[in-house]
């Protein structure tokens, strides 16, 4: 079933710092922008980052399958292959996973790919992935 992109809007502490991390590094193309925010194509999602020094971030953590999830976050859900690609790229440029690449829910029916990391601002970002996309809601 196809759906509709969602669009987020988030704080950032610096527009060319995120404009390096979203652009560069994860590879989100660039829309439209002006001094004060930028739109990018998050894996066919539109987020936008808005200049709003010292408010992005948060410290809160809930517990899931072992590991300290941040709270707030966001993210995508990318195909296996594509998950491993970036998981590689993370890695390659030294980025500080607040939970490096791992299987959660090994065996069971929402079994996923995840990663969570952090972009210059502090906003906590999750990447995940699943073998059978049809788990994505499995219960």
């Amino acid at each position: 079933m196809s759906r509709p992109p969602f669009h987020l809007a988030f704080p950032v502490h610096d527009l060319d710092q995120a404009r390096a991390f979203y652009g560069g590094l994860l590879g989100c193309a660039e829309g439209r922008s002006c001094a004060e925010w930028i739109d990018f194509d998050f894996f066919g999602h539109q987020i936008v980052a808005h200049l709003a020094p010292g408010r992005g971030g948060d410290a809160a953590i809930n517990h899931v399958d072992g590991h300290g999830v941040p709270v707030p976050h966001f993210g995508a859900v990318l195909g296996m292959a594509e998950w491993r690609i970036l998981a590689a790229r993370l890695q390659a440029a030294g980025v500080e996973f607040a939970i490096p690449p791992t299987i959660r829910f090994a065996g069971q029916p929402g079994e996923q790919a995840t990663m969570f990391f952090r972009d210059p601002s502090g906003n906590a970002i999750e990447m995940k992935a699943f073998e059978d996309p049809g788990n994505l809601f499995a219960s």
